[in-house]
């Protein structure tokens, strides 16, 4: 089992005050954070390929080049799509797209790598002498 390119996922969220810019501290207006944003444009790839994954595999992020263009008020219904482009070895090259009721909001690609779920996180635990 492994991801092939064409694999896409759209998700579909609305914005919430806790998803400001205010609330989440990177700015003063109360519009979609590109924190946010850039966390649903991750969701999105992790969905996009987590069924073809064999078992104790995941996805980590190592690359996120992506361009806020447009606000995106309270209320407002977003939609971000991931489609995997390419796959190069344990690299997945996904491009992401996000909109809203008035039009692109965002764009860019996300890089991933596909890794052993344990052997990943036995880096995170302390090294015993």
């Amino acid at each position: 089992m492994s991801p092939a390119a064409g694999s896409t996922t759209t998700l579909v969220n609305a914005v919430g005050d806790g998803d400001t810019a205010v609330a989440l501290g990177s700015g003063d207006v109360p519009v979609l954070a590109t924190p946010r944003l850039l966390a649903w444009c991750e969701a999105a790839t992790v969905a996009a390929v987590r069924d073809d994954l064999a078992d104790g595999k995941t996805t980590v992020g190592i690359q996120v080049m992506v361009d806020h263009f447009s606000p995106s008020p309270v209320g407002a219904e977003v939609e971000t799509e991931a489609v995997l482009e390419k796959v190069h070895g344990k690299k997945l090259f996904f491009t992401v797209s996000v909109h809203d009721g008035r039009g692109l909001v965002a764009a860019g690609r996300i890089t991933r790598v596909m890794v052993d779920t344990e052997a990943f996180m036995a880096k995170t635990r302390p090294k015993v002498d």
